[in-house]
């Protein structure tokens, strides 16, 4: 019988980490939330993983010692391009808290992920710092920069993705090869587009044949439903797709089949299977607090194919033929 693994998330916002992990065959003991939306979201698709409305600050990790996985979608705009990079700075910032509470909770692997960003050189100095108190907790570290478009999501989406391990499971851990078949735009939205009726979405998905760029859902403060800046919107038309805003549902079976007439919008289910959801995914809130879940979620294809890697080397399995054992990360920011 295989061992039953078990899992605690922070940060868990929508889900994509969680849904990924529990497709690895992980099971949540809790998935810990800031957000009320994203609750709701969890507890009507999820209710069994057992959703937290928590500040993660004051979230105590006593009732979960021993869980054999640790994970967290800890905020990205302290790194990411689009925020000012103020890293440790940040006061969104939650990587120190996330050792806190790894030290606490003692799991055998730790999977923490973020924006690309983290991987750059101006902040080797605090990944290093990060890195460093792992290995004093007694884990070795792995990084890798991750596209999500290489695990059959429809959207590049690049992410530092950081696993820590008890040094008698890192030698069997490896990170994900990637898979040389991309799911396109036309491939993964055609049913969706032929929903309500509209004649013309088989032309539309053949002519949808790219992986579309990064979807974004706007800051708390900032941004409204639409699938992102100037140059986004540029490239999601190349596809045929207005993206100003987001529509409340599918074109049906009057919408022009000309696209110089009209162009179809996303909806937040699309925009969700763009992300790797299962379109009956429950999104929860209005239409800009579901589009901001969506684009703040972490690819659940992405997050199951790291997960099924940590589970094997958590059962100490050999490595798959032509998979390479990670490399392992020391602080100062150098690989060796």
């Amino acid at each position: 019988m295989t061992e039953q693994l078990t899992s605690l998330e922070i940060c868990a916002g929508a889900g994509g980490q969680a849904l990924g992990l529990h497709q690895a065959g992980f099971h949540h003991l809790a998935a810990v939330e800031y957000e009320p939306w994203p609750v709701e979201t969890l507890r009507a698709s999820h209710p069994d993983w057992n959703p937290i409305l928590a500040d993660v600050h004051d979230f105590d990790g006593a009732p979960y010692v021993g869980a054999d996985l640790f994970a967290g979608g800890v905020p990205c705009p302290p790194f990411s391009i689009a925020g000012k990079q103020l890293g440790a700075d940040d006061e969104r910032d939650l990587f120190p808290r996330a050792v806190e509470l790894v030290e606490q909770i003692k799991p055998r692997a730790v999977l923490l992920e973020n924006v690309k960003g983290l991987g750059q050189k101006r902040f080797d100095a605090y990944r290093s710092s990060i890195i460093e108190a792992l290995e004093d907790l007694g884990y070795h570290v792995f990084w890798e920069h991750i596209q999500a478009a290489d695990f059959r999501v429809p959207q590049l989406r690049p992410r530092f993705i950081l696993v820590a391990l008890r040094p008698e499971y890192a030698p069997h851990f490896a990170f994900p090869a990637a898979n040389p078949d991309r799911l396109t735009v036309g491939e993964a939205l055609r049913d969706l587009m032929a929903s309500r009726g509209w004649g013309g979405a088989e032309d539309w998905a053949y002519r949808a044949d790219k992986v579309a760029p990064t979807l974004v859902g706007g800051s708390k403060k900032h941004g409204g439903p639409d699938v992102g800046p100037t140059r986004a919107r540029a490239a999601w038309k190349t596809m045929g797709v207005k993206g100003s805003s987001i529509a409340e549902e599918a074109p049906g079976p009057d919408f022009p089949l000309d696209p110089a007439v009209e162009m179809p919008r996303l909806t937040v289910q699309m925009g969700g299977v763009i992300q790797g959801f299962p379109p009956d995914w429950k999104w929860a809130g209005g239409k800009t607090a579901q589009w901001r879940q969506v684009g703040n979620a972490f690819p659940p294809p992405v997050a199951k194919a790291i997960g099924v890697r940590i589970a094997a080397a958590l059962r100490k399995e050999a490595l798959p033929e032509g998979l390479e054992p990670a490399v392992r990360a020391h602080p100062l920011g150098v690989d060796a």
